[in-house]
């Protein structure tokens, strides 16, 4: 009796500390993934157009960060198309995501996906550009007003007086009302007294380099080439400008602006065909990001400096600084930063004209 007893305490004995080593294995799970369910953490991340530059540097950056964070990334490119944008969320959403992080290709027309996330208890993130009119948990980009007086400030010191014509991006872009309304607020005083003349207003559909090399086209034709200085918001609607100034012998001649610091763009810039660009580090935006996108799907809070209303509520807004590149600046913003290498962006300038390569 006494020896079936033994045998009794010791089974017990060892099914209690196999449980106990199956939680401690259960707490490390935990703790390597940072997930209380010990599942890893999966990330939906829509972008508007891979084929644009910018979102391929945004897009590495952010799933080399979730995964140092534990997570995994499903990413998807709407290739410009609102329809298809809507469609591949919908699909993310029955693929078990613990977040969604959405590059808006227009920030009216995903309330639907949006609303039904929510249903579903899916936090969702607006990178760089503010979706409108929907229950968001968080918006992350730069002070997108402040891109706009940036290009216009650099424009009206190099024009203080003159023609301008202004080349705004994607009308169904939140962010391109955003660059409009901090242009004009260095602009309107300016054409108020009569230093400055509008002579173009026009929005190139989707940010396409062709459509603005169309509306350029047009406007010199219009114009008979007196036009002095183009507010143009970013760097592919610049490129199509500097296109359609070419052909009429007029590139580096007028005053242009840009955003994103393309390769393409601070090459422009290098070769003096470009007067600036607005550097938003995208090292910094995607990681940022990442990283909040990680916190909300840990049910963790983030830290937002201010709030932005989006139509239907003030939304968190973690706010970056974007920074000013010009001709004297490119080595010590996007070379030094490593986003663009010295010699990619000066291979089209002559050696003798290049400032000295950093070690």
């Amino acid at each position: 009796m006494k020896r079936i007893f033994n045998s009794y305490f010791l089974l017990v004995t060892l099914s209690t500390l196999a449980l106990v080593l199956a939680a401690c294995g259960q707490d490390a799970s935990k703790e390597a993934t940072g997930d209380d369910d010990g599942d890893e953490i999966r990330i939906g991340l829509s972008v508007s157009d891979l084929t644009l530059e910018r979102w391929q540097h945004d897009r590495d950056i952010f799933v080399d960060k979730a995964e140092e964070l534990g997570a995994e990334v499903l990413v998807q490119s709407a290739d410009g198309k609102d329809e298809k944008q809507l469609s591949q969320i919908q699909n993310m959403l029955s693929q078990d995501i613990d977040v969604l992080v959405i590059i808006a290709n227009n920030s009216d027309a995903l309330g639907p996906v949006v609303d039904q996330a929510k249903d579903e208890g899916i936090p969702v993130v607006a990178y760089d550009r503010l979706i409108n009119d929907t229950d968001i948990d968080a918006y992350v980009s730069f002070d997108n007003e402040r891109v706009g007086e940036m290009q216009a400030e650099f424009i009206v010191e190099q024009v203080p007086e003159g023609k301008y014509f202004l080349l705004g991006g994607a009308p169904t872009d939140n962010n391109a009302q955003m660059f409009r309304n901090g242009q004009m607020n260095i602009l309107d005083p300016l054409i108020e007294n009569g230093d400055i003349e509008v002579v173009g207003d026009q929005w190139a559909d989707g940010w396409s380099a062709e459509e603005a090399l169309s509306i350029i086209e047009n406007g010199l034709t219009a114009n008979k080439n007196d036009i002095d200085a183009i507010v143009a918001s970013n760097d592919s609607t610049a490129g199509g400008a500097i296109q359609a100034l070419s052909g009429q012998s007029l590139a580096g001649e007028v005053a242009i602006s840009g955003q994103d610091a393309d390769i393409a763009g601070v090459q422009r810039i290098a070769e003096g065909t470009q007067s600036m660009t607005v550097y938003k580090p995208i090292r910094l935006i995607a990681t940022k990001n990442a990283e909040v996108a990680v916190q909300l799907a840990k049910n963790e809070e983030t830290e937002a400096d201010d709030t932005v209303n989006n139509g239907l509520a003030d939304i968190p807004f973690i706010k970056l600084d974007p920074v000013k590149v010009d001709q004297d600046s490119l080595v010590e913003t996007v070379i030094e930063d490593g986003f663009h290498s010295f010699d990619d962006v000066y291979k089209n300038v002559p050696e003798d004209e290049r400032p000295e390569k950093p070690e």
